[in-house]
């Protein structure tokens, strides 16, 4: 314990920050300016806390979103006085959506320097709106004992909160001297106070978990699917119950299941070419669902899954509506602790035609996407590769837009590959560069898959290369602007789509990396990237590889290479 008891602000950060580092906190991303002084000393000082500084409050916000989702803890942000703190809200939006735990310190003026055009002073009361989960003002520094109780027991309660899953906002008003300055206001309490039974907690009593029945007969008994959203399925009872019942499971690209899982047993990668075809689609239409997380990507699923209008059971963290289409869904809020603890039914009777349909339309689809790698120059290619190069104990963090859905479309069902990491939440590019240098720093060697546009939305997170401690290696897939945007109908309207739509850019990637002295060099073929990730993956800091496809090309090969698929499927299932 290192209590700095030379003003009466020192002392209150250092019991801020001993409070949370007893709590488990481990990283603080801090924003330099004057009004957070005394917070950023504490944390900085403390033994147990690796307090990293970052320029950008942006790109800071999201390299502790990343630090957080790869840990699991809550990450402390902490930004200075005015409009430093407006920059943290879109990594809080997706930390909101996504439920990552953060905790957001935005250092303040006091009161009496509000509203009287006091320098560097905005209305920083719940700034966040509705995107924090909790906010509290913390009452200006003192240093008397009732009101470190305070504090102690507040910040307890916004970790706790955080860690229930999203942002938390605790506006931190500080009066002079920021400085660590002695003034003899907080000596009194030096030996006044048993800070050890101060910061002690009573121990945790054990807790009972009752096994509960997951769902009832008539639900199991019919024939059904297992969908695997992000973040779920790496449980060995979510094979155990497939199993059993004879189900298949519909593995998103961002569910542990699809990489991680039992060597692809039951799992269904391929099931965006497979519902395609309309054939394939009323041939394995089931009459009952369970969703485990959130609904994937794929539109061709989503579409399937409300015509077919099956009864549903969706599980997940928060008790929050996570089902866009509206079905007959009854949504069950739990962690997936407490769904490993689930039985099923006795005497189910498993039905092995009903697997034994799907997994022949997966062998299908899945022998013509395998030649999406022969295809010269084709985005989808170097995404298969990419996948399947990767093996267990590295990282992915793939990008929104294009990267996403051509991993989910195009990536193999396996019991060796990496974790894998996104911004789902909100679905956006925003800080997409920052928050894999979060996945990456103090983790397994990782690979960010991103699109051009994304990588450029968020240069200055190459400003934390210096800070990284760990390995990523950046593929850029450059098509000159948003492919993605290829696939919609507005695509036929030119103009005005190649300007607002496309957007295209001419952005030297080589040079730009120069600046900031990252590394980068070009790569022409999936082969080639795949030997040059057997050679990088672990290399100390960040590289960036640059994959150079033409967009308007690559629209046309996925629809062509997705149809086929798709055909191959349906043939197997008429």
């Amino acid at each position: 314990m290192n209590l700095d008891f030379r003003n009466t602000n020192a002392l209150w950060c250092s019991v801020a920050a001993e409070t949370l580092a007893r709590a488990g906190v481990r990283h603080a991303v801090i924003s330099p300016g004057s009004r957070n002084t005394p917070l950023t000393l504490a944390l900085a000082a403390h033994r147990d806390i690796e307090a990293i500084a970052a320029l950008d409050e942006r790109s800071a916000g999201f390299f502790g979103l990343g630090l957080a989702r790869r840990t699991g803890v809550p990450v402390v942000l902490l930004c200075t006085s005015g409009s430093a703190g407006a920059h943290y809200l879109p990594a809080l939006i997706e930390a909101r959506e996504s439920g990552v735990p953060l905790l957001v310190f935005t250092a303040d003026r006091p009161p009496e320097l509000r509203d009287c055009a006091s320098g560097q002073t905005v209305d920083q009361q719940k700034l966040f709106g509705g995107f924090a989960v909790f906010f509290h003002e913390l009452a200006v520094p003192e240093a008397r004992l009732e009101l470190l109780k305070y504090l102690r027991q507040t910040l307890r309660h916004a970790l706790e909160r955080a860690r229930a899953g999203g942002p938390v906002h605790l506006n931190a008003p500080f009066r002079d001297p920021l400085a660590p300055v002695a003034d003899g206001t907080a000596d009194g309490l030096a030996a006044a106070v048993d800070w050890e039974r101060f910061f002690a907690l009573p121990p945790v009593p054990p807790q009972a978990h009752p096994r509960e029945q997951m769902f009832d007969r008539d639900f199991a008994a019919a024939p059904g699917v297992i969908i695997c959203g992000a973040g779920w399925g790496e449980e060995v009872e979510t094979v155990f119950w497939a199993e059993r019942l004879g189900w298949p499971i519909l593995a998103d690209a961002l569910s542990p299941l699809r990489f991680r899982g039992a060597g692809g047993r039951s799992v269904i990668a391929a099931y965006d070419a497979i519902l395609r075809d309309p054939r394939a689609a009323a041939a394995l239409r089931p009459r009952s669902v369970l969703i485990l997380g959130d609904i994937p990507t794929s539109k061709p699923l989503r579409a399937w899954l409300a015509e077919v209008d099956a009864d549903t059971i969706q599980v997940g963290r928060s008790p929050e509506n996570r089902d866009g289409r509206h079905g007959r869904t009854l949504r069950i809020a739990v962690g997936a602790a407490t769904v490993n603890r689930w039985t099923l039914p006795h005497g189910v009777p498993a039905d092995p035609d009903w697997l034994a349909a799907w997994m022949r339309a997966e062998e299908a689809a899945q022998t013509v996407l395998a030649g999406a790698e022969e295809i010269e120059g084709f985005e989808g290619g170097f995404t298969r590769r990419l996948a399947n190069t990767l093996r267990r104990g590295q990282a992915l963090f793939v990008a929104s837009s294009m990267p996403v859905r051509d991993l989910e479309s195009l990536a193999v069902a396996r019991g060796d590959g990496p974790a894998v990491y996104a911004n789902r939440g909100a679905n956006g590019i925003d800080g997409t560069l920052s928050t894999a240098l979060g996945v990456a720093h103090g983790g397994p060697p990782a690979v960010l898959l991103t699109g051009d546009l994304a990588f450029l939305h968020d240069t200055n997170g190459l400003l934390l290369a210096p800070k990284l401690k760990g390995s990523l290696t950046v593929v850029v897939i450059n098509n000159a602007g948003g492919g993605i945007f290829g696939h919609l109908p507005i695509a036929e309207f030119d103009p005005p789509f190649e300007e607002y739509w496309a957007t295209p850019q001419g952005v030297d990637l080589a040079r730009l990396c120069s600046a900031y002295d990252v590394p980068h060099e070009a790569v022409a073929t999936p082969a080639r990237l795949a030997e040059r990730l057997g050679q990088l993956l672990g290399a100390p800091g960040l590289r960036v590889l640059e994959v150079r496809t033409d967009r308007r090309r690559d629209v046309a090969a996925r629809r062509d290479l997705y149809a086929r698929a798709a055909r191959a499927a349906g043939d197997v299932c008429a």
